[in-house]
This record gives structure tokens, C-alpha cells and sequence, in this order.
């Protein structure tokens, strides 16, 4: 349209470029976008409606009104339609067109025309598989810079986002102070972003290390090879794919040049080619990344003293006394779980069973240091995390906090470590044969028992003292003082792990609403696996626990366990600690094989450590609802000796899974918990000391995920996988008069306890 050149030097004022403007006599004015229509009704606009075309500024307008409207009222309703965004103010030197009219259509904060005068760097690292590029860029209207001049953005195109040359891309634009965009263009899905720029949000090392969980198979067979770095997978693309990524790229790159800053820009985009469905996955800053944050935090805090703080408890609805509930933990790490981005994939209810059972499991794969291999495909820690909880959604959280919790366990490469042997390091270190309590005869036994039984009841080589370990700081609650520990007592994967000494588990490994909350739940988790050992390898009959009928979730788990043809009970399990320690057991009814399943529970509280108890019971039902009763095909995805287990264990021939005759079923008795995280840990460190224990801690919380987790080892108290060492195992049964004597090394369970 024609435009006089205003008189004042001042804004032409026009509706917005995006809106068409129509009148018809006696009827509204209709200003029309491609999804609406406003209306402007009253004498006054219609008659100032055909002056709003942009050619004139206020004066202008005030003027050409004159006298069919007066200057106040004029002003009046120019001022009311620009506070309504439907007025634009247009400088001088600006021409309208179709650009100007989208940045007004999207609402979108950007400088319309800054894009043309920006600099575009274009990478291609597809070695010009399908090339474009160039041409896409000159498409888009893009400046883009020589050879050698500072460009205001860099695009980077490639096959594959853990391209080690990204790396090298991220560190010199992180140098320079300049921002780049990362593109995939090939495979299934398009990948565009995030936007790194530097000192604002993570850099690539974040981001490809959290796609590497992703891809831990392929990192294994690249080992295997003596490869390293990603494989180098075949280009997969149609060419309206890779256009379609190029011109969709180069869209966010000219909205990024022309001043728009949105926190979508710090996400990754997919679209999948198949059915254009889009996603954003989030991509955050690792606070500990060796690139863009602080590579000491773990090694700060893996050597601090652990300081207990008052946490009042102020949630027992699920399995144990927490300082919050559920809700708020998936309020604060329900942003881990992605399925491309996230530390876990995804939360999954096990479809197998009622849904009564509520076991539901996160897919999430181990971390590795990248120094170091990954770890094997096969391994005892293989299994997502597993919840379980009297609600949905605390198996949810459940499930959610256990996966987190084997992430942190894992050797990542930032952890303390002080090398040296045992005799070197004592008093100050922790003999391993301490926590692991091997007999010497196992260790003479070790090949053949290795040989017959799975990956939790491997018998380690014979501990030598002389030599040389990496060992990491763990913290003496019982006697205030820093030890040491062998680092491969400690974590998965940990560089010495190979020499076979001592082998990393989950036992004492906990997860919680605070570091107190944590260390809390991994005390009892040991006090319960050692009265586990205790009752299991004597094979001692234990009093039966009363399931209290009034109790409605009690009484509805019965009635779906006999619609599903079981029978359910539960035994006491307390040992001399005094902490309620419940095992809960279940069988088929009326059937040869009776596919017993069983669960544990420990607690201050005794309704709690039941309700534990059953719960776990619960979560190992789900492969077992689809096998025939009479165990004739597959127990999918078990072990073999859990699959003989439940083909040839009764309680005919297991009589000690039974409650012992004439005692009277009662629940444990303990004493009332203090309400505080914090003082419940100092009544089990003063409990286990009286006991002659010491309760050693390590925290393992990750800054990256920020929920708290501890490792806890208290020397002495049994695991339940089979150790046969001299102590509790044979001496708390006859202390407490279950036994008369001692049994026999021989005499002891030969089953191993396969959960």
C-alpha cells in the first residue's frame, strides 16, 4: 500500500500486520486472523478504522478524523485499541510484509528484521550425505558468515548427537562465547536442539551423558571390539525428511537470531517421520559436569562428615516414615523420567496379575565413567528398579526412587578414591571379609559353588591384605571419625572390580526423602536381611504374625490372592536387635507346585514391617499369575534356581516357612520411634552400638539428581545371600533359644535365598 511519509517523525500507527481488516455498513468492523475473528462494534471505530492502515502516525490520524470525531475522543480509542494489541506501531524506515505479520500473528518477543542483518554458521558433519545445507540456509534468508568470521549462531548438522566432534564444536564455541544448535536430519526421528550458550544452562558433555544410558548395548559391543565412541550406523533418511529437519532447524535458528528467547529453546525437539507426532524432552545442566559445572562436588561431599539434621516425619501412609509423601517426591524427580533425556525411561505398571498388586518398574540403565567400560549386559543389577506400595502412586514413587537409587550407586569416575592395601591403610580401613562374612571353606569351595549358583551368591576370591585397592572415605556414625572402604565394596563397576576381592550390592543401599530419611531405611534393611539370614540358613521355626482382618487393605490383598488360588501368612522374624523384622509368605493352594513366594519387611513400627512385608510379597507375584499351577512350562524371566524353587519347594519339605506350633501369633514388640529422621538414625547408631556394631555411612547422593541416597554398612550384621562366616549366624539363634547349639556348617541351608 502506499504510505506518505509522516510529518512528525513519528510511529505510523495500523492494526496488526496479521489482521485483515473489513467493513460493511451497519455491521461491525471484522478484524480476521487465520483462526478468529474479532468484532469492533460503535460509530466511533468505524469511522477511525479505514485511517488505522499504517500510512499515518497519531497527529495524522487526529487530524483526518477531524471533525467527524473529536481529538479526545480520537486519542481515547487509539490508546484502548493499542492496550488491546490491536494496534502497531510501525517505525518510519519499516515496510509491512509477511515476516512482520508472523512475529505479530505468534506473539512471539523478537526484533522483526534483526535476523537479516545476523550471521548463520553452518556445520556439516554428514560428510554432505544428501548435502542441502547451503542451499537450505540461503532458503531460509539467511546471512551466513565466511570463512573465519564470528557468526552470531552456528547450526550443526550430523547423523548422531554423541558425535565425539560435537564435542569438540561445544568447546570452542563455549570459548568464543557463542551459541550453537545441534541437527539430526537422518533416522527415524528429526532431532532439533537444544540451544547452548555459554554459562546459561548444560553443554553437550550434559546431554550425551544422559543419551549414552540409552545406548549401554551398543557402548558394550563397541568395547568388545576395542572401539570407542558410537558406532557408525548407516544413514537413514528420505529427502523430504532431511529438508523438512533442515528447514524446521533453520526456522528456530532464524527466531533465535531475531531476539526470541523462550525456555523451550533449552529442550530437545523430536519428530517422528512416521506418524509427525513431536515431543520435547528436557536437557539440564549437570552440576558436577568436568566441562560446565564443578567436576569436585561428589569427591566434596563423599569426604565430608555426614551431619544428621532435624527431619520431622510427616508422612506414614506408605512403608515407612518419611519427612514427605509421595506426591512431593514425584513433585520434585518426576523430571528425571524421560524416555530420551531422563535418568529413567519410564514408570511401567508390570501388566502381569491384579492390578491389586501394584508393582510397577522404571526402565533405567547404569551410568559408566567414560574412562572405564560399561557394564556388562548381564548382570545382577540388569532389572529396571522395581516399586511397590499399598497405593498406586507409592509404587510409583516407589519404583522411581529405586532406579534413581542404582544410578547413584554406580562407579562414575569423580568419586574419592586413596590407593593403597589394607595393611597400609589400617586402622582406618574396613576389612571386607567384615561385610561379605565368606567361610574359608567357601573360598576353598568357590569354583564349584560359582559354578552352580547365580550372580547374588558368588563367593569373592579370599581377601589379600597386602594387595594395593582403591578405597573411598565412608563416615563412622558410631564413633564420629572418617574410615575407608574398598571402593569396589561400594559401587558397580568400579575399577577394581575385576580383581574379584570384593563385590558391590544393594544391601544398605537406600533412597529417601532426606540424607537422614535414607541412612533410616538402609539400617533397616540391614537389621532386616541379617534376621532374614538368621531364620533362613537354621531353618528355625518362627512365631506366626496375626493379619489383622479389620484392617480393609489387609483383608482385600487375602481375597485377590485366593481368587488367584494362594494362601497367605506371616512370621516373626525379630532378632535380638529388637527391631520388628516380618517375613510374609505365600503358596498355591490345592496344587503340586506350589510356587512360594515370599517378602520382608523391617520397622520401628510392627503394622509398618508387615505392611512391608506384604507389599514385597506383592511385587514378586507378577511373573508367577501366568504359570500353570502344575509348573509345567517356563517361569519367564527367572533365574534357575528361583524356577526350581518354585517347581520343588513346599512347605512340606520347607517346614520352617510354616509358624511354629503353640506359640501365639502376636506382632513384634519394639519400642515407640522419635517423629524425627534425625533421631531415628541416633537411636539405631546407639542401638547397633550397644550390640557392638558400628553403622558406617557413604553418602552417594548424585548432584545431578539431588535425591538423597545412602549406602550403609554395618560390619558384622549378616546379608542374606550365603555367607557362612563365624558370627551372628551361629551365635544370635542359640543367644535367643531358638537353637540349643550352634548349627553345623555343614547342617545350614543349602537353598540360598533366591530374591
Amino acid at each position: 500500500m502506499s504510505r506518505p511519509v509522516p510529518d512528525h517523525g513519528l510511529p505510523r500507527l495500523g492494526f496488526a500486520p496479521h489482521l485483515r481488516v473489513e467493513s460493511v455498513p451497519g455491521e461491525p468492523v471484522f478484524l480476521m486472523t487465520e483462526d478468529r475473528v474479532t468484532t469492533l462494534a460503535g460509530g466511533q471505530v468505524a469511522l477511525l478504522a479505514p485511517l488505522l492502515d499504517g500510512s499515518r502516525d497519531l497527529p495524522r490520524i487526529v487530524a483526518d478524523a477531524a471533525p467527524a470525531l473529536s481529538a479526545d475522543s480520537t486519542e481515547r480509542l487509539v490508546t484502548r485499541l493499542l492496550d488491546a494489541g490491536l494496534l502497531h506501531a510501525y517505525p518510519p524506515d519499516e515496510s509491512d510484509g509477511p515476516e512482520r505479520a508472523y512475529w505479530a500473528l505468534t506473539g512471539l518477543q523478537a526484533r522483526p528484521g534483526a535476523g537479516r542483518d545476523a550471521l548463520l554458521a553452518a556445520v556439516d558433519l554428514t560428510e554432505g550425505a544428501g548435502g542441502g545445507l547451503h542451499e537450505a540456509v540461503l532458503a531460509a534468508g539467511l546471512r551466513t558468515a565466511a570463512a573465519g568470521e564470528p557468526a552470531d549462531l552456528t547450526l550443526a548438522l550430523c547423523h548422531d548427537y554423541l558425535d565425539p566432534r560435537l564435542g569438540a564444536v561445544d568447546a570452542e564455541h563455549r570459548a568464543a562465547g557463542r551459541t550453537w544448535l545441534p541437527v539430526r536430519a537422518s533416522g527415524t526421528h528429526l532431532w532439533i536442539g537444544p540451544f547452548f550458550s555459554p554459562g546459561e544452562g548444560p553443554c553437550w558433555s550434559c546431554l550425551a551423558d544422559r543419551l549414552r544410558l540409552r545406548r549401554r548395548g551398543e557402548a558394550y559391543v563397541q568395547h568388545r571390539l576395542g572401539q570407542s565412541g558410537p558406532a557408525a550406523h548407516r544413514p537413514s533418511y528420505l529427502p523430504a525428511g532431511r529438508t523438512a529437519a533442515l528447514h524446521l532447524a533453520l526456522l528456530e535458528a532464524g527466531k533465535w537470531l531475531a531476539g526470541h528467547r523462550s525456555t523451550e529453546q533449552g529442550s530437545l525437539w523430536r519428530l517422528d517421520t512416521r506418524t509427525l507426532e513431536s515431543s520435547r524432552h528436557p536437557v539440564r545442566r549437570r552440576p558436577q559436569c568436568s566441562r560446565c559445572g564443578d567436576p569436585l562436588l561428589v569427591r566434596d561431599r563423599v569426604s565430608a562428615p555426614v551431619v544428621l539434621s532435624p527431619r520431622p516425619v510427616r508422612d506414614t501412609t506408605g512403608g515407612g516414615h518419611r519427612t514427605f509423601g509421595p506426591d512431593r517426591m514425584l513433585e520434585r524427580y518426576g523430571h528425571l523420567v524421560d524416555p530420551v533425556t531422563g535418568l529413567v525411561g519410564e514408570i511401567r505398571r508390570d501388566p502381569r496379575g491384579p492390578e491389586f498388586l501394584n508393582c510397577f518398574h522404571a526402565g533405567a540403565q547404569p551410568p559408566w565413567a567414560p574412562e572405564r567400560p560399561p557394564p556388562p549386559l548381564h548382570t545382577p543389577l540388569r532389572s529396571p528398579g522395581s516399586g511397590k506400595g499399598v497405593t498406586e502412586l507409592h509404587a510409583r514413587v516407589s519404583a522411581l526412587a529405586e532406579a534413581l537409587e542404582r544410578y547413584s550407586g554406580y562407579y562414575q569416575g569423580d568419586e574419592p578414591r586413596r590407593h593403597g592395601s589394607y595393611r597400609e591403610l589400617a586402622p582406618l580401613a574396613v576389612h571386607p571379609d567384615g561385610v561379605q562374612l565368606f567361610d574359608r571353606r567357601q573360598f576353598e569351595d568357590r569354583v564349584a559353588w560359582n559354578r552352580a549358583h547365580g550372580p547374588f551368591h558368588q563367593v569373592t576370591e579370599p581377601f589379600d591384605e597386602d594387595a594395593p585397592l582403591d578405597w573411598t572415605p565412608v563416615w563412622s556414625l558410631t564413633e564420629r571419625r572418617r574410615r575407608l572402604a574398598p571402593t569396589s565394596l561400594l559401587y558397580y563397576n568400579a575399577p577394581d572390580a575385576g580383581t574379584g576381592f570384593c563385590r558391590a550390592t544393594s544391601n544398605g543401599a537406600a533412597a529417601g526423602t532426606s540424607l537422614e530419611d535414607a541412612i533410616v531405611h538402609g539400617c533397616l534393611e540391614l537389621v532386616e536381611r541379617d534376621a532374614v539370614a538368621l531364620w533362613w540358613y537354621n531353618r528355625t521355626r518362627q512365631p506366626g504374625v496375626t493379619l489383622e482382618p479389620r484392617d480393609p487393605w489387609i483383608a482385600r490383598m487375602r481375597a485377590v490372592l485366593r481368587d488367584l488360588g494362594r494362601t497367605v501368612w506371616a512370621l516373626d522374624l525379630t532378632s535380638d536387635l529388637g527391631i520388628p523384622v516380618v517375613a510374609a509368605v505365600s503358596a498355591r493352594t490345592g496344587k503340586k507346585a506350589e510356587d512360594i513366594v515370599l517378602g520382608f519387611g523391617a520397622h520401628f513400627d510392627p503394622r509398618i514391617a508387615l505392611r512391608r512385608a506384604l507389599t514385597e510379597l506383592n511385587q514378586m507375584l507378577p511373573p508367577l499369575t501366568g504359570v500353570p499351577a502344575d509348573g509345567s512350562s517356563a517361569y519367564t524371566g527367572t533365574d534357575p534356581e528361583a524356577v526350581a524353587w518354585f517347581r520343588h519347594a513346599t512347605t512340606a519339605n520347607q517346614p520352617y516357612l510354616l509358624p511354629a506350633a503353640r506359640r501365639s501369633t502376636r506382632p513384634p514388640a519394639a519400642p515407640r520411634p522419635p517423629a524425627d529422621a534425625a533421631a531415628q538414625v541416633h537411636a539405631l547408631v546407639a542401638l547397633l552400638r550397644r550390640h557392638g556394631l558400628d553403622v558406617l555411612v557413604l553418602d552417594q547422593t548424585r548432584p545431578d539428581v539431588e535425591l538423597p541416597v545412602a549406602k550403609v554398612l554395618i560390619p558384622g550384621l549378616r546379608p542374606h545371600w550365603a555367607g557362612f562366616g563365624p558370627g551372628r549366624l551361629f551365635d544370635v539363634p542359640v543367644a535367643l533359644g531358638r537353637l540349643t547349639r550352634p548349627t553345623d556348617y555343614a547342617d545350614l541351608n543349602p537353598l540360598p535365598l533366591h530374591l
